[in-house]
């Protein structure tokens, strides 16, 4: 092996920079060069390589981004194009393969989510040696117990609470906290336990408004005039549906979620008769310097993707397993999400607290 490639796909997490890193020393110690791919899948097709050294990898360790940058509009599969003054869509995957082989790249790293590595995977059908590296801040991914981004995601959503905590308790209002998930409450789960909610909604558990009200008025009559809600922005009601902010076009995933905050602040405010507040965190809980753990996960990942194709173990994902990262099938991780088992040890250890999950 004398040449590998990686690329960043999706949306942007902490930790990229991190795995790049590792990639690239790793490699470099077993004396295979690193062709950096830029903004994902578009960096194959217009033949947007460049070879990796030293000085691209030096203080990228705490950067939060991607140095290669990264986009979540491009499927190799089904490419944008202008034919004939028209928009087109073309299969462009026998063009990917030929600009990496012209290069003499032997093998490709994708670093991704759910969407990225369904398109890694199908190149990875079609001949050419891939390793990916599980990213999601939804910690949403199966095969895997954490994705990195989660740690820091979590990380933020936590000190969002407790900032919302004096605020609440100030003016005694209910303070409603919408956390990304897509369709897996974990970020909610996690940040609501850290950070003293009294209610937290997430997707797997579908609410009923009574329970959520019913809990606020409880802490009232015990002199408690503020309530703390974490809701996932995949949550909805019993028999309701999700909240779709908008849909987007050519886009890995075209739905957009988010609202629920707003949903839930609104009606509560309705019903009780008190002042509610939304707060959507966003794209805050992508941004700035991962946390320790996730630099950590971040680098074990780059540096077993590279052992990973060193022996030759392709068609897979690196996963950490019982503390241990070890290769597992890459066609066995697309497609099925990680939700929150109803079983949970989290979502026991919160009832226990007596923190209502809106059922």
């Amino acid at each position: 092996m004398k040449s590998i490639a990686v690329l960043t796909g999706g949306g942007d997490c902490p930790g990229l920079n991190a795995v790049i890193r590792a990639v690239y020393k790793t490699a470099h110690s077993n004396r295979i060069k690193v062709y950096g791919v830029k903004n994902g899948f578009k960096g194959l097709v217009e033949d947007d390589l460049s070879l990796l050294g030293s000085e691209n990898v030096s203080g990228i360790l705490p950067r939060g981004g991607t140095m290669l940058g990264t986009t979540n509009r491009d499927n190799p599969f089904r490419y944008q194009c202008i034919d004939r003054g028209e928009l087109v869509y073309k299969d462009m995957s026998q063009r990917i393969l030929f600009n990496l082989k012209k290069r003499d790249i032997e093998a490709l790293i994708v670093i991704g989510g759910d969407g990225t590595l369904k398109i890694a995977s199908e190149i990875a059908e079609l001949g050419f040696p891939v390793v990916g590296v599980p990213k999601s801040i939804d910690n949403d991914l199966p095969k895997t117990e954490r994705t990195f981004g989660f740690d820091t995601a979590v990380s933020i959503a936590t000190e969002a609470l407790d900032r919302l905590h004096t605020t609440a308790e100030s003016h005694h209002r209910v303070m409603v906290l919408e956390v990304m998930g897509r369709y897996a409450g974990w970020i909610a789960l996690h940040s609501g336990i850290a950070g003293g909610a009294d209610c937290i909604i997430i997707p797997e558990i579908p609410f009923k408004w009574d329970s959520i009200t019913d809990k606020i008025k409880l802490r009232q009559q015990k002199g408690t005039m503020f309530s703390i809600i974490v809701v996932a922005e995949g949550a909805k009601p019993i028999n309701g549906e999700i909240s779709v902010a908008r849909l987007v076009n050519n886009c890995l995933e075209t739905i957009r979620l988010g609202g629920i905050g707003d949903k839930v602040a609104h009606e509560l405010e309705n019903l009780l008769g008190v002042e509610c507040r939304s707060t959507v965190l966003g794209h805050l809980q992508r941004g700035g310097s991962p946390t320790a753990y996730d630099r950590i996960l971040s680098t074990r990942y780059g540096e077993a993707a590279v052992n990973a194709i060193i022996n030759k173990k392709f068609k897979t994902m690196v996963a950490l397993q019982n503390n241990e990262i070890v290769p597992v099938n890459l066609i066995d991780v697309v497609g099925t999400p990680y939700l929150v088992p109803a079983t949970h040890d989290l979502i026991k250890t919160g009832r226990s607290l007596g923190i209502s999950f809106g059922d």
